[in-house]
């Protein structure tokens, strides 16, 4: 073999180290998508099963596992703070004003103010009302429960579902 063969040969041969590195590489890789998969245990499985929050369980069903009954949509009025009836009793005067002569001025004023307070005060409650919805849930050991939120629940009925802490997750 000739010198310039030798070290051709030399040059394209892996170094032990960097083939060892990749080895090592390749076995934790295996062993971290083991135990994120659960195929092999670890200590954070337990825990996480005896962690506050987690889902109680009974020998052959869950406790906190049911499914959707019923989907409400609950209107709740809004609040007044008086704004909408100062401004509505404005306008109402004002537009009042513009009618009739004389004491019939006068009254026109008054009408126009009360029924632009009334008015207002009407349209700001409908501007701030609000929505809550109530699911209704069978739970798997018979009972019903009635969660109220605030927001449009992402369950219609006959979804499965998991309560914890006053909550409703997807099961």
């Amino acid at each position: 073999m000739s010198e310039m063969t030798k070290r051709l040969v030399a040059a394209t041969r892996t170094h032990p180290l960097v083939a060892g590195a990749a080895a090592s590489v390749i076995v934790l890789s295996l062993v971290g998508v083991g135990a994120v998969t659960g195929i092999i245990p670890n200590a954070l499985s337990q825990k996480m099963a005896d962690a506050p929050g987690s889902l109680p369980r009974t020998e052959s069903r869950c406790a906190a596992c049911g499914v959707v009954e019923s989907v409400r949509t609950i209107e709740k009025g809004g609040q007044s703070s008086g704004v909408g009836a100062v401004t509505g009793g404005l306008t109402g005067a004002v537009l009042g004003n513009t009618m009739g002569r004389g004491h019939g001025n006068t009254v026109m004023t008054l009408l126009g103010a009360a029924g632009g307070a009334l008015a207002g005060n009407e349209i700001e409650k409908n501007m701030k009302k609000h929505y809550a919805y109530r699911v209704t849930v069978r739970m798997d050991d018979g009972s019903v429960r009635t969660v109220s939120q605030s927001n449009p629940p992402p369950f219609a009925p006959g979804d499965k579902v998991i309560l914890i802490d006053g909550t409703l997750k997807r099961g």
